[in-house]
């Protein structure tokens, strides 16, 4: 009888340990993919890619052992060689060939230069290869800078009492109230995917007080824009025992500032390559909706036509008016109005026509929507009456809060909007794997 005890430890060097000169003078084992092979004349190079970046072999036929026209691009291979350092190398480390084993060979040519720095093709193009486009550099490096993003999501939840969950993504009704949703046939049911976890993280603030969600939502909208997606990944939280939703922004704030730590310290390659300024975020301003409007008509000469929401043209100017004024990547607009906020909104006692909601803006777009919830009973009835609204779908919504519910209030983030802002891309498809629009639906 055999057993799996664990893990088993190959014997192969991960760039990290050449890196750290720990391999100087070894003959060590490898494996990846051929990235390129280059002929310089005096000297050649099998260029090998792992998942941690690349390693530069170098091939000297007498030593070898094998002929350097064999290998193909994107061939899976084992190297063993020699570890010589070499400053002009990446890593600082070159390995001296003495032997390769191919693992496995491409049966085609590849359709997009996945080997070149920069990847000179269409969105389009790079969209319809997307398993081959996301081997070049450039195009993986995105998606560790968004990796390091949810990363820092959960990490500092954690550390603040946070509860991790998982809720339905299919369900019988939206969280929003509204049209946008995408219908199926559930066993001869009528069902929605859902538009947001909101209700059931509700719920569970009645159970864990602090629960955090991290997952796909689904909007039946039918934009088709730089800045939307019809199926994106929401970070979601929800906290109880709230004084107010300024508790909700801090959090954020705290948020956002553990991450830029984390991507300094963990992410400093993917930065460099990318080229990526962190923002500032010891500090977050805030401003009400109807003061940013107004601030923004009086600097820029730009009438309010929508006294309700902001214009995309607006946002972008109330983040050119903060990064101007006062040097600030992100900025936190509070009040939105109760006619454009979901029935579940807190109304701001002070005035009834606003809630105690707010959307982060970054560099003028919006990459989170939060805000206080109601959780008296008569008070959340009253609201969706109110709207015009019926309770049809939401009494187990409704029972928690007929049970007790504590003052609580969460945001949702937009994990590939908030990505796309921070690497300095123009279109949302760009941080998003495999994004689903009007248009799209493979790969």
């Amino acid at each position: 009888m055999e057993f799996i005890s664990g893990i088993s430890k190959k014997e192969y060097a991960s760039i990290k340990e050449l890196a750290q000169g720990s391999c100087d003078g070894k003959t060590v084992l490898m494996e990846g993919m051929v990235h390129a092979v280059r002929d310089m004349g005096d000297v050649r190079f099998v260029i090998l890619r792992k998942a941690e970046g690349l390693v530069q072999c170098v091939y000297e036929e007498k030593t070898a052992g094998f002929e350097l026209g064999e290998l193909k691009d994107e061939s899976a291979i084992r190297v063993e060689g020699v570890v010589y350092e070499e400053k002009r190398a990446p890593f600082g480390r070159e390995l001296r060939l003495t032997s390769v084993t191919i693992l496995s060979e491409p049966s085609a040519a590849m359709p997009l230069p996945v080997n070149k720095w920069k990847l000179n093709t269409s969105l389009e193009a790079k969209l319809n290869y997307r398993p081959l486009s996301l081997r070049n550099l450039k195009e993986r490096a995105k998606f560790r800078i968004q990796e390091g993003i949810a990363r820092g999501f959960r990490e500092f939840l954690t550390t603040q009492g946070f509860t991790e969950i998982r809720t339905p993504k299919i369900g019988a009704k939206g969280a929003e109230g509204g049209s946008n949703v995408f219908k199926l046939d559930y066993f001869h049911r009528p069902a929605v995917l859902a538009q947001s976890p909101q209700f059931y993280k509700q719920m569970m603030v009645g159970v864990f007080d602090r629960v955090f969600e991290t997952g796909p939502v689904f909007r039946a909208e039918k934009h088709n824009t730089k800045r939307h997606l019809n199926e994106y990944t929401s970070l979601d939280f929800e906290m109880g025992f709230i004084d107010s939703f300024q508790d909700i922004m801090a959090m954020e704030t705290g948020f956002l500032q553990y991450t830029m730590e984390l991507l300094k310290k963990d992410y400093k390659t993917e930065l460099d390559m990318l080229d990526i300024t962190l923002p500032k975020v010891d500090e977050i301003p805030q401003v009400r909706f109807d003061e940013a409007k107004r601030l923004v008509a009086e600097k820029y000469n730009r009438q309010i036509r929508n006294p309700y929401d902001l214009e995309p043209e607006e946002e972008a100017l109330i983040g050119r008016y903060f990064e101007e004024e006062y040097g600030a990547d992100f900025v936190f607009v509070t009040h939105y109005p109760s006619k454009k906020r979901p029935f579940y909104a807190m109304d701001d006692p002070d005035d009834k026509t606003f809630t105690q909601s707010f959307d982060l803006l970054f560099k003028g777009l919006e990459v989170t929507t939060g805000g206080q919830r109601i959780h008296e009973y008569q008070m959340l009835l009253d609201k969706i009456e109110a709207k015009g609204m019926t309770t049809e779908g939401m009494d187990q919504y409704l029972d928690i809060f007929k049970h007790g519910m504590p003052p609580h209030g969460g945001l949702g983030i937009g994990l590939e909007r908030l990505t796309m802002k921070l690497i300095g891309e123009d279109n949302v498809r760009e941080t998003c794997l495999f994004p689903r629009d009007l248009s799209r639906l493979e790969p």
